[in-house]
């Protein structure tokens, strides 16, 4: 697979607690320089962000993030304003206590209206898969295809673990036709990101690919 091939399904990502507007404005001008498909940054700099790239690269940003356990309404309220400040796309965190409580239609239901707070702009769902059994991840893939979401994600990279190639290869099986897969956490190296893209995942969110990217075009690689 051609790297500009893979770095078109990256969301170059940086939610760090630190992260300032150099370093944001930073990974906007290698979202830009590398045509990736979005940059997944923090809501606070979402509208200046915006501004900066205009219509020349998709912004990404989290809500719920990264314990999910706030409120359905506070839940709607940072989708909607995030949309109106300029987010073309919003990666939720589901409230994983509910999941080990099988409250699956509470949790369809949750995803269904922040999807609706989304203002028709992509929903992708994080449902952080290594604090979750493969059964709690079956019907988690039910939830996010009856909810109308768009996406599926594995990890919002702030917990114990990131993605797997046997997690996005379940999802593959269990998700309906229209839920594309996002692997998120831990992507390191190229051969892992074609591996994830095999196995059905539409979207990569990383930072370290634009770096590989990088490294291979100050060396004349790339």
């Amino acid at each position: 697979m051609e790297l500009s091939e893979i770095l078109a399904k990256c969301d170059h990502t940086l939610l760090s607690q630190t992260a300032t507007w150099e370093e944001i404005k930073a990974i906007c001008d290698d979202g830009m320089r590398y045509a990736c498909a979005s940059v997944c940054i923090p809501a606070s700099f979402v509208k200046q962000a915006k501004e900066y790239v205009g219509e020349k690269l998709a912004i990404c940003t989290v809500i719920g993030f990264p314990n999910g356990y706030a409120t359905t309404a506070a839940k709607c309220f940072m989708a909607s304003d995030a949309v109106d400040n300029g987010a073309d796309e919003v990666d939720m965190v589901i409230n994983i206590g509910w999941a080990k409580e099988s409250k699956w239609e509470e949790i369809t239901k949750e995803i269904a209206a922040i999807k609706a707070a989304c203002k028709g702009k992509l929903l992708k769902v994080i449902i952080e898969t290594c604090l979750l059994t493969d059964e709690e991840k079956i019907a988690l893939c039910k939830c996010v295809s009856d909810s109308g979401a768009d996406y599926i994600k594995t990890s919002t990279g702030f917990s114990k673990a990131g993605a797997t190639f046997a997690d996005v290869e379940l999802f593959a099986k269990h998700v309906a036709p229209h839920v594309k897969i996002k692997a998120a956490g831990g992507i390191s190296s190229l051969e892992d990101a074609e591996k994830f893209i095999a196995l059905g995942a539409s979207r990569l969110g990383t930072s370290r690919i634009v770096k590989i990217a990088k490294g291979l075009k100050n060396d004349g690689s790339y």
